[in-house]
């Protein structure tokens, strides 16, 4: 996500932030490479020119921040125009003062409009909500099949009425549906086209008079870049929009499509979906994402997905063995796969202050190949060899690697790891009397667990 320009823009930014004098000439130079990073990362020629004048403007007329050196002084006034650029804070949906509200999803023929209605059903759900999901999509009765399956696999109510021509009328069946089983959420996935034409809008305004929406949300795919704009400008001259939710971010490196939209619609960007499960939307946070492009991590976020994908009372528990001395290769096991919830290592590592850029993505393979491999060898294992760990003697070690596909060395890597770690909380005094007390969530709270196990060498587990 946005990584060709996070790339550039971090290397500009680096090259500035030491400096302890800054001239009129770094600053037109610095935002020449702005200007080439932007548009090669596919933004809107306007947008980008209105922006890298105005940051200009406010770099040349700054007041330089007692705590600031001048360097670090334009890489804030960089950070603070693109978080602008984005949106000056995330938009929350529009909702009904009747506790019934209407969300209306809008869109072209692969830009995700179905998968996407399950996601947003689904984050308002796991907020304690009760959505329902309707397809109005007369034209592919396939899509209408499609959102039924997924939003069954989530437990979340949907209508289709496969049999019925008219949008409009299933539309007001799903309302009537929706009221009935006491929902207070109903997501409308749409009927889209390839292309926009006066059938599709016609029948798009029928469906928006009949159940008159809260919310108009626009599904734009990504990866089309400036073409993202154009279509955006289409469905707001047409329809009418409230903002929009980004798909397909995870296969965009350029961006040009989220940092274009914003700006020329004036309508706000509400979510981001970046992967195909039903998980992968997150709430868009414009202050963040200008954290993540300029290599300033995102801690926030990656609090908020441990908060949702971790289960608390398992990292408790994990908590208490370790500072007991009791933690095993059980704990170990369940702590890698709740990391594994949390994405991959490069989605985490991308979300650290001052690590993106500081590891390649090679180190990251490296490391998400050593937790898979490390998960396989504890899975080999007995009940009680998992339990304690000193009974494995060769033979024993030797089986574990050819029931996982490894090696004795690696089995042999992960113990040694292992017992480090365990020699080192013993040394700390951990658990004893007048020990030293750990902070909570270090190791074994949420992204604890461990410590220990790290560097990321192709034999370390990150």
């Amino acid at each position: 996500m946005f990584e060709s320009l996070s790339t550039k823009l971090q290397k500009i930014t680096a090259s500035m932030r030491g400096k302890a004098r800054v001239t009129e000439a770094d600053i037109k130079d610095m935002m020449k490479q702005i200007r080439m990073a932007l548009l090669e990362a596919d933004v809107n020629y306007q947008v980008t020119k209105d922006f890298v004048k105005d940051m200009q403007e406010k770099c040349l007329n700054a007041d330089i921040e007692g705590s600031f050196t001048p360097g670090q002084q334009i890489v804030k006034i960089v950070h603070e125009s693109l978080s602008a650029l984005l949106g000056d804070d995330n938009a929350k949906i529009n909702v009904s003062s009747s506790g019934f509200t209407v969300i209306m999803l809008y869109g072209f023929q692969g830009a995700g409009k179905t998968t996407t209605a399950v996601k947003l059903a689904n984050v308002l759900k796991k907020d304690g909500k009760k959505p329902m999901v309707i397809s109005v999509d007369v034209h592919r009765p396939a899509a209408a099949e499609q959102l039924k399956v997924l939003a069954d696999s989530v437990g979340i109510p949907c209508y289709i009425n496969p049999e019925e021509k008219d949008a409009v009328k299933i539309a007001k069946e799903g309302v009537e549906k929706a009221k009935y089983m006491l929902c207070n959420y109903l997501i409308v996935d749409t009927a889209g086209r390839t292309v926009v034409d006066d059938e599709m809008m016609d029948e798009l305004k029928d469906i928006n008079e009949a159940v008159k929406p809260d919310e108009k949300l626009l599904v734009v795919d990504a990866m089309i870049g400036q073409e993202a704009v154009n279509v955006a400008m289409t469905f707001e001259e047409a329809i009418g929009m409230d903002g929009f939710i980004m798909t397909k971010l995870d296969g965009d490196a350029r961006g040009g499509a989220a940092l274009s939209i914003r700006k020329m619609t004036g309508k706000p960007i509400k979510y981001i979906c970046v992967g195909e499960k039903i998980d992968k939307i997150e709430v868009f946070h414009p202050g963040r994402m200008a954290d993540r492009i300029l290599g300033m991590g995102d801690v926030m976020s990656l609090i908020e997905k441990a908060s949702q994908t971790i289960d608390e009372e398992e990292a408790q528990k994990s908590l208490e063995k370790m500072l007991n001395n009791k933690f095993d290769l059980n704990d170990l096991l369940s702590q890698f796969e709740q990391m594994k919830k949390m994405g991959s290592m490069k989605d985490i590592i991308g979300m650290l202050p001052g690590v993106s850029g500081k590891v390649t993505d090679e180190q990251l393979d490296d490391g998400e190949v050593a937790i898979n491999r490390n998960m396989a060898i504890i899975r080999s294992m007995t009940k009680k060899e998992r339990k304690n760990p000193n009974v494995l003697n060769a033979s024993r070690r030797k089986r574990i690697a050819a029931g996982s596909g490894t090696t004795v060395q690696d089995v042999n890597n992960l113990i040694k790891q292992y017992d480090q770690t365990a020699k080192f909380m013993k040394q700390m005094g951990v658990g004893g009397k007048g020990g030293l007390k750990m902070p909570k969530g270090f190791p074994g709270g949420k992204f604890g667990g461990l410590g220990g196990f790290g560097g990321f060498g192709k034999r370390g587990l990150f």
